[in-house]
């Protein structure tokens, strides 16, 4: 097991849906690298979550399993994770999911069955447990939620629109809350990624496609998943008054303006 390198999140309880690969794993490995309580939310990955359960460092880490699309199991596993850490101090809405129907090639229940899908994690999942988490922040008033988002927010996804529609409203939602919710001293914000190497991209990297996704960027090459968990602590660790920002991680592949 790994030593703490530091303690920025001593004993803080982050709670990371997604949290046994990809950019949550390395959300995970970097939050408790600096002291904190890492609460992994898996869906179905039990051997993976165990794995970076046993490898991070750090006393008290769980994982728990859990499909966050379904309010239900979203609320029973806040309350679960309540019963044994008392309070979440900072929420991390990472899970999501992205599959391709574009509207010239999918049929009409095609179309209905990506949507639905989609939207019930990247968007209602964060959506009910920011509701739910911020409730024990307000009590407290103090707290930190951070969403991963996607560059797609911001340029379009023709080939999967119910994704980048998901995180634009992600977005959205995230300035929404960070308005209402900064009289309370809690902390709302955004980290929105270009393409990362992770499980969910691979075989479109690896396919004819790849270079061009590559050669978006000016470095020619996506992010590494770490690459991604920096800019998520770098943003859990910025003053109040950053609330409602959205940290653009792409590799100088898009500019907004």
């Amino acid at each position: 097991m790994a030593e703490v390198e530091a303690a920025l999140f001593k004993d803080k309880v982050v709670l990371i849906t997604g949290g046994s690969r990809g950019i949550g794993q390395a959300i995970t490995r970097r939050f408790a690298k600096q002291g904190a309580v890492c609460v992994i939310v898996y869906r179905h990955n039990e051997e993976a979550a165990q794995k970076l359960l046993d490898d991070i460092p750090g006393e008290g880490n769980m994982i728990i399993k859990a499909d966050v699309s379904d309010a239900v199991q979203a609320s029973s596993l806040i309350t679960e994770v309540l019963e044994q850490k008392t309070n979440i101090d900072i929420l991390i809405n990472n899970a999501g999911v992205g599959s391709h129907h574009p509207v010239d090639e999918v049929s009409y229940e095609e179309w209905q069955s990506h949507w639905q899908k989609i939207l019930s994690l990247n968007l209602v999942a964060g959506s009910n447990l920011s509701y739910l988490v911020s409730k024990g922040m307000i009590a407290r008033q103090e707290g930190t939620i951070i969403n991963i988002t996607s560059r797609g927010a911001f340029r379009g996804e023709p080939l999967q629109p119910a994704y980048g529609a998901s995180k634009a409203a992600m977005n959205s939602l995230t300035q929404s809350l960070a308005y209402s919710l900064a009289p309370h001293n809690i902390f709302v914000g955004a980290v929105a990624p270009g393409f990362v190497e992770t499980d969910m991209a691979k075989d479109r990297l690896a396919g004819p496609r790849g270079d061009g996704i590559r050669s978006q960027s000016p470095m020619n090459r996506v992010a590494q998943p770490d690459e991604v968990a920096q800019a998520v602590l770098l943003m859990a660790s910025s003053p109040i008054w950053m609330t409602g920002g959205i940290f653009d991680v792409n590799g100088a592949s898009y500019f907004r303006t």
